[in-house]
């Protein structure tokens, strides 16, 4: 057993002295730091008043009594303190049935007297980690605001072809449907991830995500279903996966298709169950966790070649979101580089506006082949470069391919025609008569669509 490094703090609960010595003396060397309570008040009391990192409690505090009953309303009292506080109970009165309703009533695990001092630390050590992980995303996660409003105002789509995305996470949101995010790489994936989390009943809960493409395939299975110490050479102490440290909150499964076709059979159990074994481990552990996916791969495809399982499909795509790219929603453009303009501004310490006419025409032009993550970085870059208040074109750093050579094949009707009506315009420097002339329009026609598609 590792002993543990940051002194982490416990309540022992028990109405028997002898049983709150010897714990003192098991867990002490153990480096905790320990504080006792032999009664229902003392350990309200100590709750309201002590940070803790776990309570190790009894279930029983009046002489005679065995059924557990004063020590499961205990639990509700507590969980009602802190919800996130790990309870872990013990009692030489054990019972199948006691310890389900015991962690039905807020308790993380249970102990029987005579406990084996071994199980106990292990028990203790991975509630303490798993409680200090909690707590440390829930604390991120107000820091940035990442809560339903919050996420909300991080998804601008303004543009038609966004529509049905927010209808479609208002809609499921608030469920524990998985769901499958489609699309190409930097459109946005994760932040629709963020906003079906912050839309559900999970969202004070952590969103826990994993990038299956980054992770090496022979570590694959331990960062997903966590370890026990000695199950292989160099795992020299539990360690939780990312299965568990998402109990009760969501796990979002970036880049789907790179999970290894060895291991995708367990992952569809945990789907089908919400059961797994770490490795090295007999102990089947059971989560509540809800799951989002995203890819850029076409999934049928990769069934097709076996590469992917269907059934595994099958449970991942209860619901379908794509996200379009960036270059079929350019409504959105201005509004997005606004808002990271608005952040780097504020990182960087520049006092820059906005952006000149002619940098949002550069911006509106751009293809962006890598979406709204190339906007992004645009922004940072030019918000760096900027020497002056206002973003010019030179500070976007766009290739003149970039900035000139749209895709038409993958523009509307109406898209081409505002690029066409945005070049003969600045072609002739404004002047309306020599623009519409070379589109072969009248002056009134040119009005028009300059009113229609909000040129200046």
């Amino acid at each position: 057993m590792q002993r543990i490094t940051n002194p982490s703090r416990i309540l022992l609960a028990d109405d028997q002295v002898d049983v709150l010595k010897a714990l003192r003396l098991l867990l002490r060397p153990e480096g905790y730091e320990i504080t006792t309570a032999s009664s229902v008040e003392e350990i309200i009391d100590a709750v309201n008043n002590n940070d803790f990192d776990v309570v190790l409690m009894d279930l029983n505090y009046v002489r005679g009594e065995t059924s557990g009953r004063q020590g499961l309303d205990l639990l509700k009292r507590i969980h009602q303190i802190d919800e996130s506080l790990p309870l872990v109970v013990m009692t030489a009165w054990s019972s199948i049935e006691l310890a389900v309703e015991a962690m039905r009533s807020g308790a993380r695990d249970f102990i029987q007297k005579p406990w084996r001092n071994e199980r106990l630390l292990s028990v203790l050590q991975t509630q303490v980690e798993l409680g200090r992980a909690l707590r440390e995303s829930r604390k991120l996660a107000q820091e940035i605001g990442y809560l339903r409003d919050a996420s909300r105002k991080m998804l601008i789509a303004e543009s038609s072809v966004m529509q049905p995305v927010l209808e479609t996470i208002a809609k499921v949101g608030p469920s524990d449907a998985n769901v499958l995010i489609t699309g190409e790489n930097g459109s946005g994936k994760g932040v629709v991830a963020q906003a079906l989390h912050a839309a559900s009943h999970r969202r004070d809960r952590t969103l826990v995500t994993v990038n299956a493409a980054s992770v090496p395939e022979t570590v694959f299975e331990s960062e997903l279903f966590g370890h026990v110490a000695g199950a292989f050479t160099d795992a020299k102490a539990d360690r939780m996966g990312r299965f568990k440290l998402a109990d009760e909150g969501t796990l979002f499964l970036d880049e789907i298709a790179a999970v290894p076709v060895n291991l995708q059979s367990k992952l569809l159990r945990v789907l089908e169950n919400g059961e797994f074994e770490p490795i090295g481990s007999s102990r089947t552990c059971r989560v509540s966790v809800r799951i989002l996916s995203a890819t850029n791969a076409d999934l049928e495809q990769e069934v097709a070649a076996g590469r992917f399982r269907q059934d595994l499909l099958y449970r991942l795509n209860t619901v379908c979101i794509h996200v379009p790219p960036l270059r079929k929603r350019p409504e959105d453009i201005p509004l997005l580089a606004a808002h990271f303009l608005q952040g780097y501004a504020t990182k960087y310490r520049k006092p820059i506006a906005g952006f000149s006419r002619a940098a949002l025409e550069a911006l509106l032009d751009c293809p962006w082949p890598g979406n709204v993550r190339q906007l992004d970085h645009a922004i940072e870059r030019a918000v760096l470069m900027a020497q002056t208040q206002q973003l010019g074109p030179s500070d976007l750093g766009l290739r003149p391919s970039e900035a000139s050579s749209p895709h038409f094949e993958s523009m509307t009707l109406d898209q081409i025609e505002r690029w066409a009506v945005r070049r003969a315009f600045d072609r002739h420097d404004g002047d309306i008569s020599k623009a519409a002339q070379a589109l072969g329009l009248s002056r009134a026609a040119l009005y028009r669509r300059l009113e229609k598609h909000q040129i200046e």
